[in-house]
């Protein structure tokens, strides 16, 4: 076991820690932290832990991981201390005592320090097992089996509704809902800073905290967190339709205004020395999205099909083609009213987009040309989502450069990490020379794409 040494070390690891999972820490705000703790008083562990969150935390989604990091690097005990020793060494009431101060506690506020208390003895007494010959770990689940806190709802919710005259039932299920919740995670928080006593507070941090939402891979992003991420594909929508609507702008200067140029001549002695140009007409530019549906990408397709969807309410115009190795179009499946996930549903049951079962870039580019001709056009912005592995087939470059000079931009996102790119059957370089290609793996990386087109 390795523990820091003093608090500068345990500040120092604990920065470090925030940023391998995933937070924005700079080694400015490392500073900032650390003036902070010079005017608190540290022996207040929630005001330190609120100096910390008010210097290094930016987002709400941030804070989960924050604070389980947080109690690892400063927990609120340390097992050996003489409180705790006396509280997991004395000798206990029997297994119905406990549930029936159990019952108590969450009835009452989670935030007493009785209900961490209570958590951290019912560790101590029944959350270290055997987890292999000779060696022994902590757990959760048998605190939560021994105790049964979701057996006692209906006991408790009587008892709140008895005492309490008049509270609505409906409240009092909220309360106790939240309470065992809160004992739950009071029970993971112990077990979790008994494993980092014994096997360090490095190794349990990197397997305990999730990235944050914006930080997730999409190819390894679960059910939740896609449901999460739901959340993050609107306003990604609205800044990408205007940026796309800023470069058509800038791009055009508009037809000439012969009577405005005439008119300034005159000072000139009729020489046209400045020509005045009529401004572009406004208008919202159009969107061609060609997405992988293959499912060695098929979370990343799950989250781009999402913000098609999406971005069906910003632009004048948009068509929406999947492919695994042919390719049709799937506009209709998102029309204006429709449930999205009912629509990503009936994607692998209605379009024509598989042949062999295996992606074929070449055959679906040329296939895309010959089905869809008047798909791209001058006004045209083409967006190409998929990781460029085609199965080692022909690549059909020159039909991706004509298709991406008729578009007036061509962007590809690829969901892989840079370094796996040309790697296997990856065609990454060959086809980011004829559009240029972007690593996009998270949703933070997405908004850094869409940053770059201003």
């Amino acid at each position: 076991m390795t523990t820091p040494a003093s608090l500068v070390d345990r500040h120092v690891g604990f920065v470090h820690a925030l940023r391998e999972a995933g937070l924005p820490v700079s080694p400015a705000e490392g500073l900032d932290a650390a003036h902070a703790l010079m005017v608190i008083d540290l022996a207040e562990r929630e005001t330190l832990r609120e100096a910390y969150a008010a210097t290094l935390v930016k987002r709400p989604a941030h804070r989960p991981g924050f604070d389980l990091l947080f109690d690892l690097w400063f927990p609120p005990v340390i097992s050996g201390t003489e409180g705790t020793a006396v509280a997991e060494d004395a000798e206990l009431p029997e297994l119905p005592e406990l549930r029936e101060r159990l019952a108590e506690l969450l009835m009452g506020d989670p935030a007493d320090p009785a209900f961490r208390e209570f958590a951290r003895t019912m560790v101590g007494r029944f959350g270290q097992v055997q987890a292999a010959p000779g060696r022994q770990s902590w757990f959760s689940f048998p605190v939560l089996r021994a105790l049964s806190p979701e057996t006692l709802v209906a006991r408790m919710l009587n008892a709140m509704l008895d005492e309490r005259g008049g509270l609505p039932e409906k409240v009092a299920r909220r309360h106790i809902s939240r309470t065992v919740e809160a004992f739950t995670e009071a029970v993971a928080s112990d077990v979790r800073r008994r494993i980092a006593e014994e096997s360090g507070i490095e190794k349990i941090a990197r397997s305990a905290v999730r990235p944050p939402i914006d930080q997730v891979d999409f190819l390894r992003a679960t059910k939740e967190e896609l449901a999460r991420l739901r959340r993050e594909v609107y306003p990604l929508a609205r800044r990408l339709a205007t940026r796309l609507s800023i470069r058509q702008k800038r791009g055009r200067r508009g037809r000439l205004d012969f009577r405005r140029t005439v008119r300034a001549s005159l000072s000139t002695g009729g020489v046209p020395l400045t020509t005045h140009m009529r401004p572009p007409r406004p208008h919202r530019p159009e969107l061609v999205v060609l997405c992988d549906a293959s499912d060695s990408v098929s979370t990343f397709s799950h989250f781009t099909l999402l913000l098609t969807f999406a971005l069906r309410e910003q632009f004048t115009k948009v068509r929406a083609f999947a492919f695994v190795d042919t390719v049709d179009e799937i506009t209709d499946l998102f029309a204006p009213g429709a449930d999205v996930l009912d629509a990503i549903a009936r994607l692998t049951e209605e379009a024509d987009i598989v042949r062999f079962g295996r992606t074929d870039y070449g055959h679906v580019f040329e296939r895309f040309a010959e089905r869809f001709p008047d798909a791209v056009g001058p006004r045209t912005s083409l967006l190409i989502l998929g990781d460029a592995r085609s199965n080692y087939q022909a690549p059909a470059l020159g039909t991706l450069k004509r298709l991406a000079g008729q578009a007036r931009h061509a962007y590809w996102l690829n969901p892989e990490p840079r370094a796996q790119w040309d790697t296997g059957d990856s065609l990454a370089t060959s086809y980011g020379s004829v559009v240029p290609m972007h690593e996009c793996r998270n949703v933070a990386q997405l908004a850094a794409f869409v940053e770059t087109l201003a």
